[in-house]
């Protein structure tokens, strides 16, 4: 027994043991398709029946003679652009219908470019019936007298059949009836669907006399389609949902007990006629992929399979019943498989899903390239190589054909446009490596061991013995319940009467008489019944010697049959021990490739890790590159501030001692001038105080001091009195003036002023993202129990996310104190009423970076 994943081993010429391994080559025919224009180049020229020639167009280069290259193929029969569905019927598709009945498989597709005429050739048009019509029509116009009852076959999941009992169909026929799931269909040729019209002509119908009349017969279609290399059902009534719409479910593929490959859980449905059947492949067709592309109004995205399963079973001595017997019920199967077309993306331009679909089409038409690659190479050279079937869902579920029993034919669609050329080039070189493949050839399976024509036979034989009887004189029909009917209705009838009295003379003598007449009819009709029996015993006695001729005859040849079984025996035994010693050999390669896909599948993890690990390292590099020029960076940026803030200090404490010292200075001015008014009253002379000396700007904004009125006289010209002092933030740049909505308003005298300033309670990254300058406006409650606002400056920088980055490089203070009026006042109405143009400043601290400021005078 081969595996499921291995190919079937070879044998060399000469080495064939028995007749059943003998095998034929794969048929391959040719169809040509018209062109769709008068005008277009055609690269294809019919020569023969079996040969054609392709052409170069006159776009290539020609070869180095400066001529251009024409190649010929050879196949089994080329149909040229005139050829008939029928007649592409009758040579390729009839002899496969005949093997079905026969207990046969057989595999047919289509295989060519997109656009070449396949899907044509397989399903065809109203009125022009492809292959597959017409193979259910001759099907159904040959079984359709001996096929049994519905659900008297019953799929058993297993790629098998079984045989209910006459109660079980029987409501299993009521149920479905009753349930009206499936419309009926009578064997007229009637449309079942608007959709489609009459695929065959009436004139075309044909059918196979061939036929054995002692079985039961019953069909079974499905119909798949495999989609980027995954098969779904195309007859599976799921339940559609218009808001939740569930994707269908894909199918598995299986082995059944002989090794077969079978799709699990597919639907397999009983039809009764032609039209029934067309009307369920026309259900699925209608679900199958397609799409518009390049070269094709309606190309197939997916490679379509249906499936004609035929299910025969013996009848009975009598031939009213079925067998009740699985193991005698035979199953055979035709494939009908319309491939998709190969196609090049650069010429259709597709993309997305459509590139994807073409991308798995010419993948799986590839694996089957090379699977019929591997087997012509181990057919003709004798190697063992593994044929890579489980690469492509198409290949695995065809296995069995090409590994074990049945035809197999292809037709190859040819389009002889010139835009064709190069992948018309690649399907005929493919065609003529696929005719040197070589499959086993069926066998005959005789149903049951019994002789085919059982009730032909019983008739025949009760015909001749009529012959006969009638020729000796004998009834034809002796044993006719008709005659012996007739025969005692003309015996006479017993007369109606009552006897009362004993000597009656009357009634007694014609009772005697009737009596009498009814023995003599009776002794005639024995008579005839001794005749006709003596006749029949030496006709018995006559086919009894023949029967012991022929039991003589049988004798001799059972004994030469049973030295026949002696010699298969002893076959048998050396095939037992050949296909034993052929499982250990497989066991030992099963394990040597398991040990090789372990040791591979380590050497790839190995690699990846590899691979990993170089990319983590390569990452870590990069990332503490990026780190060290971030903290060179930082680094630069923190140097830069920290000057800045040292230079902010040093300023800032410069102006505390100059203030100091003005403080100082003004204090020894007013002593000087106290004084000096002092000895002025007490008499003596004194001279006319100078006018004070106006104090520089940065005395005037000395922070935390109270400035008030000269006790000496008013000088003449007037002090000057700035409103506004400008620092660097009056400039050119952009500001985000973030104020919480928890500030108070203190009416300080001093307020900054952001002239390009945008104000949000809140900081944003529309915001952030106008600006290039940010200051926070902080207030708490500071020791001696002022308000203490705070301005927290930053500069806004872009990130390389796109974003925005906030770095504070500057902090402000502004206090709000109370001035102290008893060192303030004066003793004079003239101090007093001087106090009341006191100017109240708010107290600044680190104004090296500050903000223009706002003079206020205090009511």
């Amino acid at each position: 027994m081969q595996r499921p994943n291995k190919a079937k081993t070879p044998r060399r010429p000469g080495q064939k043991k028995t007749s059943n391994t003998e095998k034929d080559p794969v048929g391959v025919y040719c169809r040509i398709r018209p062109l769709g224009a008068e005008n277009e180049e055609c690269c294809v020229e019919m020569i023969s029946s079996s040969t054609i020639q392709l052409h170069a167009p006159d776009g290539l280069k020609a070869n180095r003679n400066g001529e251009y290259k024409e190649t010929q193929y050879s196949f089994k029969k080329v149909f040229g652009i005139n050829t008939t569905q029928m007649e592409l019927f009758e040579d390729v598709a009839k002899p496969l219908i005949e093997d079905l009945i026969h207990c046969k498989n057989g595999l047919l597709f289509t295989y060519g470019v997109t656009g070449s005429g396949k899907t044509f050739t397989m399903t065809g048009s109203p009125g022009e019936g492809g292959l597959l019509p017409r193979s259910l029509d001759i099907l159904f116009n040959t079984i359709g007298p001996f096929q049994a009852k519905r659900f008297v076959f019953k799929p058993d999941d297993k790629n098998g059949m079984e045989i209910q009992g006459q109660v079980d169909a029987l409501l299993e026929r009521q149920k479905r009836d009753n349930q009206q799931s499936v419309p009926k269909t009578t064997s007229s040729r009637q449309k079942a669907d608007p959709e489609f019209a009459d695929m065959i002509s009436s004139e075309e119908a044909c059918r196979y006399e061939n036929v054995d009349e002692d079985c039961c017969y019953s069909v079974f279609v499905s119909y798949i389609e495999i989609y980027n290399n995954y098969i779904y059902d195309l007859l599976e009534d799921a339940p559609f949902d218009p808001i939740r719409p569930k994707a269908p479910q894909s199918k598995i593929l299986r082995e059944d007990q002989n090794h077969n490959m079978y799709v699990a859980s597919c639907t397999e449905v009983e039809v009764k006629s032609t039209e029934e059947a067309f009307e369920v492949f026309w259900k699925g067709q209608k679900k199958r992929r397609i799409a518009n592309t390049e070269l094709n109004r309606e190309s197939s995205r997916s490679h379509s399979v249906f499936t004609v399963k035929l299910a025969q079973a013996p009848l009975d001595a009598d031939g009213d019943h079925i067998l009740q017997d699985k193991n005698q019920v035979n199953v055979s199967q035709l494939c009908l498989v319309d491939l998709a077309g190969s196609e090049r993306t650069s010429r259709t331009r597709a993309e997305g899903n459509r590139l994807r679909e073409a991308g798995n089409i010419n993948q799986s038409l590839m694996t089957l390239r090379t699977c019929m690659e591997v087997l012509r190479e181990n057919q003709m050279c004798g190697t063992n190589k593994m044929v890579p079937y489980r690469d492509s869902k198409v290949t695995h579920l065809f296995k069995n054909y090409f590994d074990g029993e049945g035809k197999v034919r292809m037709i190859v669609c040819v389009n002889p446009k010139a835009d064709d050329y190069d992948e018309t080039m690649l399907v005929m070189r493919f065609a003529e490596m696929t005719q040197e493949v070589e499959v086993a050839r069926p066998i005959d399976r005789p149903i049951c061991g019994l002789a085919a024509g059982r009730r032909h036979r019983n008739r025949a034989f009760k015909d001749e013995l009529s012959r006969r009887l009638e020729e000796r004189g004998g009834p034809s029909n002796a044993g006719d319940p008709a005659l012996l009917n007739q025969l005692m209705e003309s015996l006479p009838a017993l007369p109606h009467f009552e006897l009362v009295d004993p000597a009656d003379d009357h009634s007694l003598p014609r009772l005697i008489e009737i009596l009498e007449q009814r023995l003599r009819v009776r002794q005639m009709m024995a008579g005839q019944f001794d005749k006709t029996a003596n006749t029949l015993k030496s006709m018995i006695q006559q086919f009894d010697g023949q029967l012991n001729a022929k039991e003589t005859v049988l004798h001799d040849q059972r004994c030469k049959l049973s030295e026949k079984e002696k010699v298969i025996i002893s076959q048998r035994t050396e095939l037992e021990r050949l296909e034993k010693k052929s499982k250990t050999l497989e066991y030992k390669i099963d394990i040597l490739q398991k040990t090789t896909d372990m040791y591979e599948q380590d050497k790839r993890s190995l690699r990846q890790e590899l691979e990993t690990r170089e990319q983590r390292l390569q990452r870590e590099l990069t990332d503490r590159r990026r780190m060290e020029q971030r903290m060179n960076g930082m680094m630069t940026d923190t140097k830069l501030k920290w000057e800045k803030e040292c230079e902010r200090r040093v300023n800032a404490k410069q102006l505390e001692m100059q203030n100091k010292l003005w403080v100082k200075d003004e204090k020894l001015k007013q002593l000087k001038a106290i004084v000096t008014e002092s000895s002025a009253v007490g008499g003596f002379p004194s001279e006319r105080p100078e006018k004070p000396e106006r104090p520089s700007r940065e005395r005037d904004h000395n922070m935390g001091q109270k400035r008030s009125a000269s006790p000496s006289p008013l000088p003449t010209a007037l002090p000057v009195h700035p409103t506004h002092r400008r620092s660097h933030s009056a400039g050119g740049d952009k500001w985000v003036d973030h104020k919480p909505r928890s500030n108070l308003d203190l009416d300080t005298v001093m307020q900054p002023i952001l002239p390009n300033a945008i104000k949000v309670s809140t900081p944003n990254e529309k915001a952030l993202s106008k600006c290039n300058k940010y200051v926070l406006r902080h207030q708490e409650l500071a020791s001696d129990g002022e308000i203490e606002t705070k301005l927290i400056k930053g500069d806004v920088l872009k990130t390389r996310s796109g974003g925005q980055a906030v770095q504070f490089t500057d902090i402000e203070t502004l206090k709000q104190e109370c001035p102290t009026s008893s060192s303030r006042k004066r003793r004079s109405g003239e101090g007093a009423a001087q106090t009341e143009d006191i100017e109240n400043w708010a107290p600044v601290a680190n104004t090296s970076s500050g903000f223009g400021y706002q003079k206020r005078r205090k009511p």
